[in-house]
């Protein structure tokens, strides 16, 4: 009746049993601490379990940095887009652009929205598999420590048994005991336990261990250097993916910023008096510093009005005529004239 309680598959008899081994595993890990029973060491798995504590802690880090990142384009998507749609209501339908305005605002949306998406996709998706395979290589590495530690208090418990008991010929005497040390073994270290009878005929610890300390978990000896050497790779990828993302994104809403500003600026020509031999309006891609007297000084997001030269002939493949449209508003006649490569700038 009272394994009839304990659920299905689990027997009074196997919790017993389980409790007498965490604490069996308690008091020898506590006697290791008091240096009063030895370890079996491996100090070149030791690190490994050291680098790939690091490595975990590192990229949990680097997860939920670039969950906060991911936090922040989201909220920046949705104060851009308040912002555009305030200014969309703002601009009157009469206003010239309105049309251009509206589908401005639209692609706005749309950049951030695609933006956060291929951050999600190629990054934090990444991050997530990446992450993903830490938890069951902990678990095995936390099962290989409990074994070795059964392993060791066996080993211990057999060793206390036989002190003192010796056969007619002066060797140790086998008893029942070395039965418990067998079972608690685990298989990968079934080399050790042969090796530590061999141990009674004078063998050193270092000499025993180095036979047999390299056949300890060798699936968990190979995943963890590899593992660790792979962390460089990844984070160059993520980082890389990253940045050519931010990059396409600000160079695609920088166009949509000057669009917006030639909406808002490109007024009719018949509302607005344009300066004799008017041809059209460009705005200004990249700062220009003027080079001669004659030429146009321009800075990134300048409205230039475009105009014929008075000699054609003067005009040189690639360059261009015209006046800030700022200046002209304020100046009209006397406003700056100067010609300015036309690939510095963009038709509107």
């Amino acid at each position: 009746m009272a394994e009839m309680g304990m659920g299905k598959g689990v027997t009074a008899g196997k919790l017993a049993s389980n409790v007498q081994k965490k604490l069996t595993r308690a008091q020898e890990k506590v006697m290791q601490k008091l240096g009063k029973a030895d370890e079996t060491r491996d100090v070149a798995f030791e690190e490994g379990v050291i680098n790939f504590n690091k490595q975990y802690t590192e990229g949990s880090k680097l997860q939920k940095d670039l969950r906060a990142y991911l936090a922040a384009v989201q909220t920046m998507h949705e104060s851009s887009k308040n912002l555009q749609e305030c200014l969309s209501d703002m601009y009157e339908p009469e206003w010239y652009g309105k049309d251009d305005l509206d589908s401005i605002v639209e692609d706005t949306d749309v950049l951030w929205t695609d933006f956060h998406q291929k951050l999600v996709d190629n990054a934090l998706i990444s991050m997530d598999t990446y992450l993903g395979q830490f938890p069951d290589i902990k678990s095995r590495i936390a099962k290989r420590d409990r074994k070795l530690v059964d392993y060791d208090s066996a080993r211990h418990n057999h060793s206390s048994t036989n002190k003192g008991k010796k056969g007619k010929d002066g060797g140790i005497k086998i008893t029942k005991p070395a039965s418990l040390l067998e079972r608690a073994t685990p298989v990968w270290a079934q080399g050790i336990l042969s090796a530590h009878n061999i141990a009674q005929s004078n063998l050193s610890r270092n000499q025993l261990m180095e036979g047999v300390g390299m056949e300890i978990n060798e699936d968990l000896q190979e995943e963890l250097p590899s593992l660790w050497n792979s962390r460089v790779g990844f984070y160059i990828s993520t980082f890389q993916s990253m940045s050519g993302f931010e990059e396409k994104f600000h160079k695609e809403m920088g166009k949509v910023s000057l669009m917006t500003l030639s909406a808002a600026t490109n007024g009719d020509s018949e509302a607005v008096e344009m300066p004799p031999g008017f041809l059209f309006k460009v705005t200004t891609m990249h700062d220009y510093a003027a080079n001669d007297s004659d030429e146009l000084e321009m800075k990134a997001g300048d409205i230039v009005l475009v105009v014929a030269f008075d000699n054609p002939e003067e005009q040189d493949e690639g360059w261009l005529m015209g006046m800030k449209q700022e200046d002209w508003i304020q100046n009209k006649q006397s406003s700056l004239k100067g010609v300015f490569p036309e690939n510095f700038t963009s038709r509107l």
